[in-house]
């Protein structure tokens, strides 16, 4: 597959997202995430993990601070703007969000829509290239043979999968994932994971993920982000997240429920 664009850094200067109920979701949020680092970002729910990755796509609007994505401020960007930083920006969701009833290369090919004529899209009439794109993005994360089946038929391993292949076509300099392993099993779990990982290494694309367990997160975050309550409290390497530290992100001691249950890794 042909290299990504250049992976883009992200600056968070001061961030504050205030939800119109008046819920805190990031408090005061200063950090840099260098271009093609893979970040995991952990806490408890309601800690803001889904909404600091939903803001550096506009998905929330900030209330106060900005954030940078490669050299453009998202603080009240809107319109043509904002669809153009959104273009570069791939974002794999916990619930796949496929269009069922259609073939997984259609649903690859969403991901060129930014560069496509309507018209094209309306009739699917996709340029040779972008279907080469589509199909080369299908092999990275080894489902290419699924491609003309309908989404529906797919298991839930396989459609997360083809979500992450939509968005290697968009051709992103980051890809944001917000919980990608929540509805799968442990074993598939780890298949998803390391496609992210390898897409990383391969391609240099910045990646931020928010997960549930802590041991996803260390294996496979080189960097790991810890909220709580809105609030940055750990912001290092996995490796230097011991007990202490997961209680300063958690209030509480580690427990079963914050690791993935059993450690198969076998393929889907």
């Amino acid at each position: 597959m042909s290299q990504a664009q250049q992976a883009a850094d992200i600056a968070f200067d001061h961030v504050g997202v205030t939800y119109p109920n008046g819920f805190v979701g990031l408090d005061d949020i200063t950090l840099r995430i260098g271009g093609g680092e893979m970040v995991a970002v952990v806490g408890l729910s309601g800690a803001g993990k889904s909404t600091l990755v939903r803001t550096i796509n506009g998905l929330v609007p900030i209330s106060s601070g900005q954030i940078t994505v490669g050299d453009v401020g998202l603080k009240g960007l809107r319109g043509k703007g904002l669809r153009t930083v959104r273009s570069e920006i791939g974002m794999i969701f916990q619930s796949f969000n496929l269009a069922k009833r259609t073939t997984v290369i259609n649903n690859v090919l969403m991901g060129r829509l930014y560069h496509t004529p309507a018209w094209r899209a309306l009739l699917a009439a996709w340029k040779r290239d972008d279907v080469e794109l589509a199909m080369q993005a299908l092999e990275r994360v080894e489902i290419v043979h699924k491609a003309y089946a309908k989404a529906s038929e797919l298991s839930g391993g396989q459609q997360q999968r083809v979500a992450i292949a939509r968005s290697l076509a968009q051709r992103p300099r980051v890809i944001l994932a917000d919980e990608p392993t929540a509805s799968l099993d442990p074993p598939t779990s780890h298949v998803v994971m390391r496609d992210l990982q390898r897409i990383n290494a391969d391609l240099g694309i910045t990646v931020v993920v928010n997960l549930h367990f802590l041991d996803l997160a260390r294996r496979y975050g080189q960097r790991l982000l810890g909220l709580r309550e809105g609030r940055l409290v750990f912001d290092g390497p996995g490796a230097d997240a011991d007990e202490g530290v997961f209680e300063s992100i958690y209030g509480r001691s580690l427990t079963a429920e914050d690791m993935l249950p059993g450690h198969q890794q076998a393929a889907v």
